[in-house]
């Protein structure tokens, strides 16, 4: 039994996958330590929490009326 060239599209498949950038290596990342990528991320999750959170009150507000 003969597999045909599964094999090497898997290998492709493969390559691909460890071609690409890591975390730390995207443009965004670039320079930051991982503690400094942390603070960043979790300021924006505030961020949208906070939003998000003034939002629900908007709607809250507008069905009292």
């Amino acid at each position: 039994m003969t597999r045909g060239n599964q094999r090497e599209l898997a290998r492709a498949k493969n390559m691909k996958k460890t071609v690409k950038k890591s975390a730390a290596e995207q443009d965004s990342n670039k320079g930051l330590s991982l503690e400094q990528r942390k603070a960043r991320d979790a300021e924006r999750m505030r961020e949208k929490q906070l939003k998000k959170q003034q939002e629900q009150q908007e709607k809250v507000k507008q069905g009292a009326r």
